[in-house]
């Protein structure tokens, strides 16, 4: 077994998925960062990749069910050339069907920018049973993401709960004493 290097451990509760994972590099970064000590990554390490990876979490629905949540998240990118999306799904009973889906492919992120806030609102219906979310690139480049945030969003307005869902094992990619609990 080779020992890994810093940039290849992922957080705790974050798992490398999508379609090609293993065409993409992920991990964390403590050069780049939008706050706290370091950032979560992806970078394309193969020429011409045949799909897309995602570095995700997935949790139970919980105390989520049967309202609507916003989820925030930054992320830099740097030379995007096919697109990345903050994205969350909500999954129901049936295997792989989704109740609520968002991966921002119809707003992508492409090309290079700096630190820019993203943000989802999707309905977690009371059939819930997971809610997923994460960063993904399809293409060439390298994205960056920090600071992800859960809130309740009043479903007749747009009035905000001022307590935030702190559901995620390591939402913000900071050391071990930063790490959110689990409810």
């Amino acid at each position: 077994m080779t020992k890994k290097t810093a940039a290849e451990l992922l957080p705790p509760g974050w798992i490398r998925a999508g379609s090609h994972p293993n065409q993409y590099e992920m991990g964390v970064d403590p050069n780049e960062k939008h706050s706290g000590s370091r950032s979560g990554y992806m970078k394309c390490i193969t020429p011409k990749p045949g799909g897309f990876g995602t570095l995700m979490q997935m949790f139970e629905a919980g105390e989520m069910k049967d309202k609507r949540y916003r989820l925030t998240g930054w992320t830099k990118a740097a030379g995007v050339s096919g697109w990345a999306g903050m994205w969350m799904r909500v999954d129901g009973p049936a295997k792989g069907k989704s109740l609520a889906f968002d991966n921002m492919r119809d707003r992508p992120i492409q090309g290079t920018e700096d630190w820019t806030k993203h943000e989802i609102v999707l309905d977690v219906p009371e059939s819930a049973t997971h809610v997923a979310f994460g960063v993904l690139l399809n293409g060439d480049g390298q994205i960056w993401m920090d600071d992800f945030e859960f809130e309740e969003v009043e479903k007749g307005g747009e009035s905000f709960n001022s307590s935030s869902l702190s559901r995620c094992a390591w939402i913000t990619f900071r050391s071990s004493s930063r790490r959110l609990r689990h409810s």
